[in-house]
Formats: C-alpha cells, structure tokens, sequence
C-alpha cells in the first residue's frame, strides 16, 4: 500500500462509519502468477497499523472461481457470449474491441477468451462525488473480456459477482476505475444484479498529474507516522481536522472523522496532485 491507496480507503472506511454501515474488506488476487509473494499479509498489517475493522472474514477472490464460473455459465447458457482467439498482439493497434470473432467459430487448437457481447446501449449513473456519469460501453471498448486465454476470470466479472454475492449497497474507490463502473453495470443487468451506488474520490497524482509511484517519492505508509498520514488523507477529502488530533491517538481520530464526514466535501474532480 502508498499514500494513495491509503486514501481511497479512509475515503471508504469513513463513508461506511458514517452511516452505520458494514466494511468488508477483499483481497482481489484472481492473477496469481503475477502475485507478489506476502504482499496481501502485508496490506493487511499496513490497515491494522492505521486502525482500520473490517466486518466479517477477509474475501479473497482466489478462493471464489465456483461463483464466477456459475455467473459465466448462465451468461453463455443466455447467448451473451463468444469466444475469442485474438491476441493482445493482434489487437494492439485497436482503441477498441471491433468484434473480429463475434460471428466466426472456434479454431481448433487455440485457446479462446471468453468475451461478453456487448450491445449498443447508453449506461448511465449518478456518481455521489463526480455526478452524472454515461457511456455507451459497445463505442467504447467493444466486447469486454469475461475469461482470459489463460483461463483467469476478468476483474469485471469477479467484482460484480462479488459486490452481489456480499450483499455490497455502495461502492467508494478512486476515480481510475469510474470509466469502468457503466461496464460493471451492464454486466449487473445482463445477470439481472442490484446495481450499487458509486462514489468515486479523486485520485491522488504526482505533480505532472501522473499516477503516483513509490519509487517516484516517499510515499510509503509508516507505523510511526501513522497518524500524520491519516490525518493528511483526512485533509485531502475535504475535512478539516483540527492540530490537537495530531497529539492525539488514531483511535481518537477516527472518531472525529466519522463524526465530520461529509462525501460533499470531497473534491469534484478526476485527480489532485501532490505538491513537488
């Protein structure tokens, strides 16, 4: 974890507080080759440090291919399916998937992607932070991917089973991931699945408004200074907290949070940068 993903997740942490409401924590670890090995113990140490509770067990998606697998069944038992020999190669110079397999049958001997077919349909949601958000998902990326090649179950598939399976109201996440969000609900609506609502928190950038990187700055979270970055994430969604929380306890700062916590507060923008 780093300072921005140690943002997103107080944006989150506190929006559930707030309302009385359950904070279940996931572990979305569906590409295991390329797992880092410990890396999960070690974001899970990381929360404890900052004083975050999760309710209920730690969900790891790793453990969850059955239910993936039954929601791809019904999709391909409805029609909504094809599948899809082309390469990440073949498709490099495409700024979307142009159907190249939709109606061609299968190659034998060549391992297939499990795509969804997406129909021309404007989705649309009120985002709780960046407001009306819509996107036609067919002009903008084409079939989207269900099962890869290799036989790893999407991030878009998992997510929506998932946010169904764990009985998720509200979603709050960085704003990398709201172009994403019409995609999870067409999905939801072809599985006939609630759809949740949205908050998308502004995504913290280095100051040429690229994605902020580790190796880029010291942006690492620190038990012995973890108070301060709690309080500087506070800070960053809006809130004021006043300077004697800083000689206080972070239990004490939660408290103050949860209390202050206001969503309208946060920025209304895609990204905030960093000062140099």
């Amino acid at each position: 974890m780093h300072l921005g993903s140690l943002y997103a997740a107080v944006a989150g942490y506190l929006d559930a507080r707030a309302h009385r409401g359950r904070w279940l924590l996931r572990i979305e670890d569906l590409d295991r080759p390329r797992e880092v090995a410990g890396s999960a113990a070690g974001m899970l140490r990381t929360l404890q440090d900052f004083g975050f509770e999760w309710d209920g067990e730690v969900t790891r998606q790793s453990e969850r291919a059955e239910l993936y697998a039954a929601a791809l069944q019904k999709l391909q038992a409805d029609g909504l399916t094809f599948e899809c020999s082309c390469s990440r190669l073949q498709l490099e110079d495409e700024s979307r998937y142009p159907g190249t397999c939709r109606a061609q049958t299968r190659l034998a001997g060549i391992s297939t992607a499990i795509r969804l077919r997406v129909e021309p349909d404007r989705m649309q949601f009120r985002d709780r932070i960046q407001g009306a958000y819509r996107q036609d998902v067919s002009a903008a990326v084409g079939d989207v991917i269900l099962r890869r090649r290799d036989l790893i179950y999407a991030y878009l598939l998992a997510v929506v089973v998932d946010d169904a399976a764990q009985g998720v109201t509200h979603v709050v996440r960085g704003a990398d991931l709201l172009d994403n969000t019409p995609r999870q609900i067409y999905l939801q609506r072809c599985l006939k699945l609630a759809t949740p609502e949205y908050a998308h928190v502004p995504v913290l950038t280095e100051p040429d408004d690229t994605k902020l990187a580790k190796s880029r700055r010291s942006v690492g979270l620190h038990r012995g200074t973890a108070l301060l970055q709690l309080l500087a994430a506070f800070s960053r969604l809006g809130l004021a907290p006043p300077d004697s929380l800083a000689r206080g306890t972070i239990a004490t700062a939660w408290e103050w949070g949860v209390a202050h916590w206001d969503i309208q507060r946060v920025p209304k923008r895609l990204n905030v940068r960093l000062k140099a």
